[in-house]
């Protein structure tokens, strides 16, 4: 995926801006590649079939969503079909300006832990009734954390001799002791550095729904340890609003993005943030107790 894609892709579809300058972001995600159409548009095109769902799903959940959480969030323009060679359907929306929390250099990060708690919380509070349920297409997202049960087995099997198993499990146990009991609520599935956009050091904007739905909100709290430390982490907690239950299944699902990730690599890998959450997870709980 290439500036020559896009500016062909672009061409053929929307030839009205094809005279628009294309040129990659400085920092790719997973799911998509993305690229700057001039200044105030953005071309995302999906990295694997597996992606493709939510290029439709962002279409039809992003305006359900804007102007009932506290930020800005993606626009959605136009849909492209496949063609010049790419075979999956890709998507134009609204460039939103600002620096991801991984690379600003200025981020007030208590600050930020009490306004992605509000934005959350508002999240949360959208009405969820045309949402989508939480599944596949949200790879589980916003289902119960059991859902990854065999997956954290089968790491802990692997990592036995490098990871403390039995305090894994104690936390693994504690995910699976409660579900979410009230209706399904919004959730965005994929909370995390690169998703979340600062301007000035605050956060100015959230990014990238792919992984949307209604569901277990347990799964957008994870960067309380992927990311925050001591007392940020309360911080979150606090502003985020959620019961001591939902706390323990955010651990589970924290616990089980860690192990996965620490089983796959090759070697040990102190500076890897998943290696970091996995320290993080076992030291400081938030919640203590079943």
């Amino acid at each position: 995926m290439t500036t020559d894609l896009v500016r062909a892709l672009i061409a053929g579809q929307f030839p009205h801006w094809s005279d628009l300058p294309v040129r990659p972001v400085e920092r790719q995600g997973w799911d998509n590649r993305t690229f700057r159409l001039g200044d105030a548009l953005a071309v995302r095109l999906p990295s694997a079939e597996g992606y493709v769902a939510a290029v439709e799903k962002e279409d039809r959940c992003l305006p359900l969503l804007r102007g009932q959480v506290p930020l800005p969030v993606p626009a959605p323009v136009a849909v492209g079909r496949p063609a010049a060679g790419y075979p999956f359907p890709w998507s134009v929306r609204r460039w939103l300006p600002g620096t991801t929390v991984e690379a600003a250099p200025d981020v007030d990060r208590t600050q930020l832990a009490r306004d992605l708690g509000h934005f959350l919380t508002e999240l949360r509070a959208a009405p969820a009734r045309q949402g989508p349920a939480a599944g596949r297409h949200s790879f589980f997202r916003g289902c119960h954390p059991s859902a990854y049960g065999d997956e954290v087995e089968r790491s802990l099997g692997l990592l036995r001799d490098v990871v403390d198993t039995a305090a894994c499990r104690a936390v693994w146990a504690e995910a699976l002791t409660s579900a979410w009991p009230l209706p399904p609520v919004w959730f965005h599935g994929d909370v995390a550095v690169g998703n979340l956009l600062t301007t000035g050091g605050r956060l100015s904007a959230v990014i990238d729904f792919g992984t949307c739905g209604v569901g277990d909100p347990a799964c957008d709290l994870v960067m309380a340890w992927t990311y925050f430390t001591g007392e940020e982490r309360q911080v979150f907690r606090e502003a985020a609003g959620l019961p001591d239950d939902t706390w323990r299944r955010a651990r589970g699902w924290a616990l089980w993005k860690a192990l996965i990730t620490v089983a796959a690599r090759p070697g040990p890998d102190p500076d890897d943030v998943q290696t970091r959450a996995l320290t993080q997870v076992l030291a400081d709980p938030v919640v203590s107790g079943p």
